[in-house]
């Protein structure tokens, strides 16, 4: 069950069948006051931006999180960082929609990516997510909840976003309804903002195998899969400067911090080749970024999934801003997730703390 993903129960999958609904009735159900009305509690409040229905979720700590409702997209996340009244710290990386472009969404946050690549012949695609409001729940506002769902083709999709006085977490769950296999690749990417390039830094990663490889393609990307990979000459004084290596060569992380200034896109995990012996290592569960601008880092935890991706903008960070930023999460991307007819899978990604 889905439960099993993460410490405070989420809600049962099968209680009310995911559906998609017609644009008509799509904009009366999702207006803010409806939706305060069927879901709001103490904790959870629905509002909207530019016509885009949103919901906050805080704790009693005053921790909070902004989500997105159609596209599922984290745009905010607040923890509490210190003991000050003002001790909150934003550390998610978000790019606000283009004024001028109505039908633009907005950059980075976190987000869920699901493509569909069952059929080797055809191009990618990505499963078409209209998602509407299922549930929530919550605990004396300890923990807080909202459970998304909607229908793609043949597969029911549940995500459920989750906040905690010092973590935060996003789980996913696809169940096969069809008669046929389906194979997907999905990640869950996070942009988190640092104060300053030259004091970005990973923990955690080391001994882990590692290969140059593009992330997955999304409607929230800041940097596309071909500007990730595009190599960035170095500086005249950069003599602390790696060029990546060719996409699917190896390497094995020797160093026990991935230094972050300079551009990289890389997937952390298991050769695909060494996946098929009887026995292996897999990557680590957990990795930590460190910001030294703010003295303060952040566990990222995966479940069910087999990759960890990391990016960096290297000096394209400077396109859209003084801060520096970040792409990573778990992933699965070089061995898709076959999900079989009447079979679930799952997964999940939490962000935790203990910078108090």
């Amino acid at each position: 069950m889905a439960s099993s993903l993460l410490p405070f129960s989420l809600p049962k999958p099968n209680l009310i069948k995911a559906c998609s609904l017609p644009s008509t009735a799509t904009s009366t159900i999702s207006t803010p006051e409806i939706l305060d009305q069927k879901f709001g509690r103490k904790g959870i409040k629905f509002s909207e931006s530019g016509n885009v229905p949103l919901v906050e979720l805080t704790v009693r700590n005053g921790s909070s999180l902004r989500l997105r409702i159609p596209d599922g997209l984290v745009t905010s996340y607040k923890p509490k960082v210190n003991w000050k009244d003002d001790g909150f710290e934003e550390i998610l990386y978000t790019l606000p929609a283009a004024v001028s472009d109505s039908s633009a969404n907005p950059k980075g946050g976190i987000g869920l990516v699901i493509n569909d690549v069952s059929d080797p012949a055809s191009k990618l695609s990505p499963l078409s997510t209209q998602w509407t409001v299922k549930d929530v729940d919550s605990d004396a506002i300890d923990a807080l909840q909202v459970e998304l769902s909607c229908t793609s083709g043949n597969l029911d999709i549940t995500y459920v976003v989750s906040l905690y006085p010092e973590s935060m977490a996003t789980a996913v769950l696809v169940n096969n309804n069809g008669r046929k296999p389906v194979s997907l690749t999905s990640a869950m990417l996070s942009h988190f903002k640092f104060k300053r390039r030259g004091g970005a830094a990973i923990q955690g990663l080391k001994g882990c195998s590692y290969c140059s490889h593009p992330p997955l393609s999304s409607p929230y990307e800041i940097l596309s899969p071909a500007e990730a990979m595009k190599t960035e000459s170095p500086g005249w004084f950069s003599f602390d400067s790696k060029s990546e290596k060719k996409p699917a060569s190896w390497t094995v992380q020797d160093d026990p911090y991935i230094m972050l200034k300079n551009k990289i896109s890389r997937i952390y995990t298991t050769p695909p080749t060494e996946r098929l012996k009887a026995f292996y290592d897999t990557p680590p569960s957990k990795y930590e970024t460190i910001d030294q601008g703010c003295e303060l880092s952040f566990r990222v935890i995966r479940i069910g999934y087999e990759d960890i991706y990391l990016s960096t903008p290297g000096s394209l960070s400077e396109k859209y801003g003084k801060e520096y930023f970040i792409c990573t999460g778990p992933a699965s991307m070089l061995v898709p997730v076959v999900v079989n007819p009447g079979e679930g899978w799952r997964a999940a990604q939490v962000i935790e703390h203990d910078n108090l």
